[in-house]
């Protein structure tokens, strides 16, 4: 098979900041390179490379510090290309401690464009591949399979850090001729599983596999949601839906598969859950854009919740900068239980406070696990839903509604609610409507927690604990007014392990609201 091969050079990128300025449109800057041209079409027949011919371009350039969030490489794709091959290296020179150093993702965009919305999106890989392939029947994971039509392309590279030295990059682009090929129909998990009826059902709604840059298949996953007593996951792969379509076979009536995306963008990730299979959901915006109200929207439109992930923490852009004005929820505790989570568990609190007090909208908390390899546990933490079966539908208004609790593991259960007088009872995310001066009591009830305390939140703080036994299964009561306590929440903890900080989380609930 005969290759075409040719070099392009792009070193002025370093300089085209200045020359050309930035591209804006409401989005995070970006810039736009020179084309990269193949031949006008397919290999003629007869000719040394029909048949089944490929060409190449490599593109090389430097990047400087400062550069736009997104940099676009288009390229021209005659007719007659069946398959589209990229790969890229990228410098990573020694850098001062203290200082970032060179890191570059990469994606791709076909002939309908990169504007935002996503209509031309084909596919990403962030900084997880150094390669990938797109063509009818199949593409690399993270990237969609579809027709390879002629047109505009363009690549996305993405300087997430600079180092001082500037980000010299080298991109080669390989097209191969031959038949189109055609493009299978997705077959997408099912709505519904068998479920109990009105049950508590156990899910993790942020999990990661090869098709983004987890390292587990979905079958791997599949298999150890079982494991961990999992009723329900969500796929929350880094900016692709390519995984929502690699389920086959791995639903059952014992477990039901909602389809997501993590929106990775440069001011904190945010996860779409249980929105409509195959919807995109672009991620190419920073909060001084302001334009997540928007994609916000696009979520609900596909029938999905917005819940901001691990609002705390401390990786570059991943502390969430865009207010939970337009959040359904919001991840509390991510992985195994760190500071990072005690802060984010504290913040979330706080907004209780107002929200108790008018009796306006509230965000709820759930927990996910955030796993992406092996030793990353699927399912710790878990948020425990109450749900009228398991179905779509009814797990996410049972997240939305904070009809739910989180735990570690499934080894862990509550029950928790507030009763008043005349018979009045409300459980978790619900209002006990009851006079200010009226005696409520509070009870919660654990299994295994052993070696744990149970502790009630209210807007004053925590206002009653008591140890557990030793099984790690009891009851705790305890008794209040709604003029004394605006909502209380349970929370189970094991034993502190550093002097002056509380003991990690075993599980927690959202809260029961006291008052008219």
């Amino acid at each position: 098979m005969c290759k075409d091969h040719a070099e392009h050079n792009q070193d002025h990128a370093a300089t085209a900041l200045g020359r050309r300025g930035l591209l804006v449109t409401g989005a995070a800057a970006a810039l736009t390179l020179s084309t990269v041209s193949f031949a006008n079409a397919a290999p003629a027949a007869g000719s040394p490379s029909a048949g089944g011919g490929e060409q190449a371009r490599t593109v090389r350039g430097t990047l400087p510090p400062g550069s736009p969030d997104f940099v676009y490489l288009p390229f021209e794709v005659p007719r007659g290309v069946s398959e589209i091959h990229v790969a890229y290296t990228y410098e990573r020179p020694a850098v001062p401690a203290g200082t970032q150093g060179n890191a570059l993702d990469i994606g791709v965009f076909d002939e309908r464009g990169t504007a935002l919305g996503g209509r031309g999106f084909r596919g990403w890989s962030g900084g997880a591949r150094t390669e990938f392939f797109l063509r009818a029947d199949a593409a690399t994971p993270g990237y969609l399979p579809g027709p390879v039509r002629a047109g505009t392309w363009s690549i996305a590279i993405a300087p997430y850090t600079v180092a001082p030295q500037g980000l010299a990059y080298e991109v080669t682009i390989t097209l191969r001729f031959g038949d189109p090929g055609k493009t299978p129909a997705p077959v997408y998990p099912p709505e519904r599983a068998k479920g109990r009826g009105r049950a508590w059902y156990r899910g993790d709604c942020h999990i990661h596999s090869v098709h983004s840059d987890g390292r587990r298949t979905p079958a791997e996953i599949a298999a150890l949601a079982r494991a961990a007593g999992l009723d329900f996951i969500n796929t929350s792969e880094h900016n692709t839906s390519s995984g929502h379509s690699a389920w086959a076979g791995l639903w059952g009536d014992d477990l039901l598969i909602l389809t997501g995306e993590e929106i990775t963008t440069r001011n904190g990730h945010v996860l779409a859950v249980g929105t409509d299979a195959g919807t995109f959901v672009d991620w190419r915006y920073r909060a001084r854009d302001n334009r997540f109200g928007h994609y916000a929207r696009e979520i609900r439109r596909a029938d999905g919740l917005v819940v901001p992930a691990h609002p705390h923490a401390t990786c570059i852009g991943c502390n969430w900068k865009f207010g939970f004005g337009d959040a359904d929820a919001v991840e509390v505790w991510n992985g195994p239980y760190t500071p990072e989570d005690e802060i984010s568990l504290a913040d979330w609190d706080n907004t209780l406070v107002s929200a108790g007090r008018s009796g306006q909208a509230w965000t709820p908390a759930m927990g996910n696990s955030d796993a992406h390899r092996d030793p990353d546990p699927i399912g710790t933490p878990q948020t425990v839903v109450l749900a009228e079966d398991l179905t779509r539908e009814a797990i996410l208004a049972g997240i939305r509604a904070g009809h739910s609790y989180v735990a570690e593991s499934a080894k862990v259960s509550l029950t928790f609610g507030a009763s008043g007088g005349r018979g009045r009872h409300a459980g978790i995310g619900d209002r006990l409507r009851v006079d200010a001066d009226d005696q409520v009591t509070v009870r919660l009830e654990v299994t295994g927690a052993p070696g744990c305390t149970a502790h009630f939140v209210t807007d004053q703080g925590t206002l009653h604990t008591a140890a557990l036994p030793e099984s790690g299964a009891g009851a705790v009561e305890w008794r209040t007014t709604a003029s004394y306590a605006t909502y209380v929440r349970a929370e189970v903890r094991h034993a502190a392990t550093v002097p002056g900080l509380p003991g990690a989380l075993a599980a927690f609930t959202n809260p029961v609201f006291l008052g008219e």
